[in-house]
């Protein structure tokens, strides 16, 4: 493991500050040395990748599916250590780093498969009308191309996944991009095996240097001076709304604005409507405190929300879902830093007026343990710093009066990566303006599930409206997650032969095209 600063194909460290691992388990830092990255290394960095811009954008989606597989297999050729390291790191079992790790590779063979099949592209063609009246139309073909070096902050709760070679860089690699990606403190060295794994992976495709690039650095100093440099095309950033918000404006504070692709945290709102209460309430609440508790609570759409009108049948559920957190023993926390905000964050909750603890499970230094907290629908709606992210095994239930109550407490709401609906079917009908309210405020609805569990398909959507994301068109996660890293590129009345191939006559890569308003492989 070497924990320099990977520019390109080469190792650097120009810089006397380093930053070292902390392992939540041992209370102590781990073993390497990692070199805060440099202006001058920075500037070394986007200088190969812009020279690599041009050289990447114009290879085959063969040729990036390959780079793509191999990266997968270098990671997992990794084996042991990677696991043992990242487990060092965030205090996560084994198992879950495991299924972290299949992820990851999996989501880049997603992404390889799709460029190497090519209809991604977005091809549109309208062919020439030279004889049409009153005036003619001219030869005029569009395609989406690659952006430009794109800047990845990797997450602090997904040191595999979103992270080094998560989906945001797995993402941009397959659109075409060159990737630098800022190593989040809390997982240098995990970070800089995977990055050493994706530099392999580079050279052995023959990719051109530049392709890649991983820093280190704390947020404030090094994210910044990443957002700001005019090289820079787009950004992706997973983490907290404070942290996303000053990137965000950042950007746009530029000569130059970018597109920031920010994914801000959420507290999903669940919505139990009393007939599905009555029928399993019970098994509702073990279901909850499963989800509540996953991972101690460190996942962008954990259930931080329940909503419900108040009934006996609530009543039963509240105990027992606080009965089921109780029976859930507390677990260490990614990081120092997060356990202290958590318990922060969950002390100034219950400190706010007409919030009433149900639940809560002693914890020991570094761990997260389970809380449960209620409040009236009026209460909530009178402080709007209830909706803020406790980030951490913690839910907040809102008692609502009536279904009219309940509306505007989601009316109140800001925009949410998910929305739950547990109900019955027979319960649905009587439910339109709560199904649309909810659907104005965020990316997914989820009936009769949980939150928590993300799939990587073509049709997730895991984004929604602010301040979950900073743009709700996007996800981040899943095959869409390419459409974030391309722009539109119109060719009017170009030479055949110089067209790109997915805009050729004969359509030589075979991909879906809508030629002429018709959607074909013609």
């Amino acid at each position: 493991m070497d924990g320099r600063n990977l520019i390109g194909q080469r190792y650097s460290a120009l810089a006397d500050d380093i930053l070292r691992s902390f392992s939540p388990a041992l209370q102590d830092v781990l073993e390497g040395h990692f070199p805060i990255a440099s202006p001058e290394e920075v500037d070394a960095a986007f200088a190969l990748a812009t020279q690599a811009a041009r050289t990447y954008g114009q290879t085959s989606g063969a040729e990036r599916a390959r780079f793509l597989r191999r990266i997968a297999d270098e990671i997992l050729a990794l084996d042991d250590l990677l696991l043992t390291r990242a487990q060092g790191e965030s205090a996560l079992p084994l198992g879950r780093l495991r299924g972290e790790r299949g992820r990851t590779v999996n989501q880049l063979r997603l992404f390889a498969d799709l460029v190497e099949e090519g209809s991604w592209v977005n091809a549109v063609i309208d062919t020439a009308i030279p004889d049409r009246q009153p005036l003619p139309r001219a030869d005029i073909r569009r395609l989406s191309v690659p952006i430009g070096p794109v800047v990845v902050f990797t997450a602090s709760n997904f040191p595999l996944a979103f992270s080094t070679a998560g989906g945001d860089t797995a993402s941009a690699l397959a659109a075409g991009n060159p990737v630098i990606v800022k190593a989040h403190e809390s997982h240098l060295g995990t970070n800089a095996l995977v990055a050493a794994a994706i530099q392999k992976a580079a050279r052995e495709t023959g990719m051109p240097e530049g392709v890649f690039s991983s820093l280190n650095g704390t947020g404030p100093d090094l994210g910044q001076r990443l957002v700001r440099h005019p090289q820079a095309k787009a950004i992706a950033f997973t983490g907290s709304l404070r942290a996303g918000k000053a990137i965000f404006d950042a950007a746009n504070q530029r000569p130059e604005p970018i597109p920031v692709f920010a994914e801000m945290g959420s507290i999903n709102p669940v919505v139990l409507l009393p007939q599905a209460l009555q029928a399993r309430g019970e098994a509702i609440a073990q279901q909850y405190a499963q989800s509540v508790t996953l991972g101690v609570g460190q996942f962008c759409t954990n259930p931080g929300l329940l909503i419900a009108q108040e009934g006996p049948e609530l009543t039963l559920f509240l105990t027992a879902l606080g009965q089921a957190l109780a029976q859930i023993p507390p677990a260490l926390m990614l990081n120092p830093g997060i356990c202290e905000h958590y318990e922060g964050a969950r002390r100034a909750v219950l400190d706010r007026e007409g919030v009433q603890l149900e639940a809560q499970v002693p914890a020991q230094a570094g761990e997260g343990g389970a809380a449960l907290a209620s409040v009236t629908a009026r209460a909530f709606l009178q402080q709007p710093d209830l909706q803020e992210e406790v980030f951490g095994p913690f839910t907040l239930l809102v008692k609502c009066g009536d279904a009219t109550e309940r509306n505007a407490v989601i009316e109140a709401l800001g925009g949410q990566l998910t929305a739950t609906l547990i109900a019955e079917e027979a319960e649905l009908e009587a439910a339109t303006d709560l199904i649309a309210g909810l659907q104005e405020k965020v990316g997914r609805i989820l009936f009769n599930g949980v939150p928590t569990g993300v799939e990587v398909s073509p049709a997730m959507h895991h984004g929604g409206p602010f301040p979950a994301t900073t743009n709700a068109q996007f996800t981040s996660v899943g095959t869409g997650a390419i459409q974030r890293f391309v722009r539109p590129l119109t060719l009017q009345n170009w030479p055949a032969a110089q067209l790109p191939p997915a805009l050729r006559e004969g359509n030589p890569l075979g991909i879906w095209r809508l030629v002429n308003g018709v959607w074909g492989k013609d």
